[in-house]
């Protein structure tokens, strides 16, 4: 099979830290270069023999996105995802409302369009969580929809910087997530998923165990649904790989998003020792959130792999129809 080159491109909304691109962007070659007829297997084929290079700048950039490669369909997505060989992570525990598509491949958080989904590390909320996941985009939005990503290393400096004694409470106590399940999926939520899904089961006892070994409480509640309490958990992570504190946390999340009928946000989320968040704080940190983050307008076939050791993403608002997919990766 021919050789298909991956080559670094650049586009107007990328950011630089320390002189490096975020996120970076991959594209075929420019279409004044004879290359042989682009194909979904040469581009898979392609992500093999350069896996060592991809793997080294997705830990230089933290983000990559993948543009202008054919692939055209959940299936094609599927079939990148398994090109780059990382271990399927099970969607257990997290708060989304999600459907299986294909393989590894689910639909992204189906929370309805003019809500906005607030900057989160993937599953930061309980104590295991994918290591890296994949966003594709099959139709893109008509408008807005962009799915915003920040460096977690920068968010947690500035915030020590401009909050210290706040960041010293946090790496001291960590935080503490409580939220309300319903028992069956309430797709108007963006934390709507019911504790069947949540855990994959109907049986009650072994949602219960598939909770304690999250390290999650679960009380039932009497119209058949369920109160789950995870933490205290750490809000501050160290990044081995990068020598670095990271802001791993859904604090932002949380107190700004988890809201529905039966969950109020600032009660979802407060210190390891219960006591409130300060509003100011949480604010702050959301608007440092905003100014650092890179906001890449989706276009069909985009394919963005995040390192989520690194990188919070979120989600705006959209005008439908948009469909983006995912999958996480251990």
């Amino acid at each position: 099979m021919a050789e298909l080159l991956l080559v670094e491109t650049r586009i107007p909304q990328q950011k630089h830290y320390e002189s490096k691109p975020f996120p970076a962007v991959i594209s075929p070659p420019s279409s004044s270069i004879p290359i042989p007829a682009l194909s979904l297997p040469l581009f898979t084929q392609s992500i093999k023999n350069h896996k060592p290079y991809l793997d080294s700048l997705l830990h230089e950039s933290g983000a990559v996105l993948f543009r202008a490669f054919p692939v055209n369909s959940a299936e094609d997505f599927n079939d990148v995802v398994e090109a780059f060989g990382f271990d399927e992570f099970p969607y257990v525990g997290g708060a989304a409302p999600r459907s299986s598509v294909v393989g590894r491949v689910f639909t992204a958080n189906e929370s309805p369009p003019d809500q906005k989904i607030p900057f989160h590390h993937e599953m930061a909320q309980v104590p295991e969580f994918p290591s890296k996941l994949f966003f594709y985009c099959e139709i893109e939005p008509k408008c807005g929809g962009e799915t915003p990503i920040v460096l977690s290393h920068v968010v947690y400096e500035r915030m020590k910087d401009k909050h210290p004694e706040f960041v010293q409470r946090l790496e001291e106590h960590g935080l503490l997530y409580v939220r309300v399940l319903g028992e069956d999926d309430d797709p108007s939520s963006p934390i709507g998923r019911g504790w069947k899904s949540t855990f994959l089961t109907h049986d009650k006892n072994l949602a219960e165990q598939r909770a304690a070994n999250l390290g999650m409480k679960l009380e039932w509640t009497e119209d058949g649904g369920a109160k789950t309490v995870m933490g205290p958990i750490p809000a501050i992570k160290y990044d081995e790989s990068r020598n670095r504190k990271v802001w791993f946390n859904s604090m932002v999340a949380a107190y700004t998003g988890w809201e529905d009928k039966r969950n109020d946000p600032r009660k979802a989320v407060t210190f390891g020792d219960g006591k409130p968040l300060p509003e100011d704080i949480v604010h702050d940190c959301l608007r440092i959130l905003e100014e650092e983050c890179v906001a890449v307008p989706w276009q069909r076939g985009d394919v963005l792999l995040i390192d989520n050791w690194a990188v919070l993403h979120s989600r705006r608002p959209f005008e439908p129809p948009r469909r983006v997919l995912a999958s996480l990766c251990k």
